[in-house]
């Protein structure tokens, strides 16, 4: 499946639970969403837990 594919799905999520549950439920449906991506992320080996971790430098990069 395409990312546009999976944009136009979440897109469409997150229209129908602003319009049918409100503000609320639209930013519950983003917020799970979001942790959605990271673990799916994650679990597909492209994110590592560490580079959350990590300290950085005075200049902001990471060492």
């Amino acid at each position: 499946m395409s990312m546009a594919v999976v944009g136009m799905i979440a897109g469409m999520a997150l229209g129908f639970a602003g319009y049918f549950g409100g503000f609320g439920a639209f930013l519950l449906v983003a917020a799970l969403g979001a942790v959605g991506f990271v673990v799916g992320r994650f679990l597909d080996g492209d994110l590592d837990p560490g580079e959350f971790f990590r300290p950085r430098d005075r200049e902001g990069r990471r060492r």
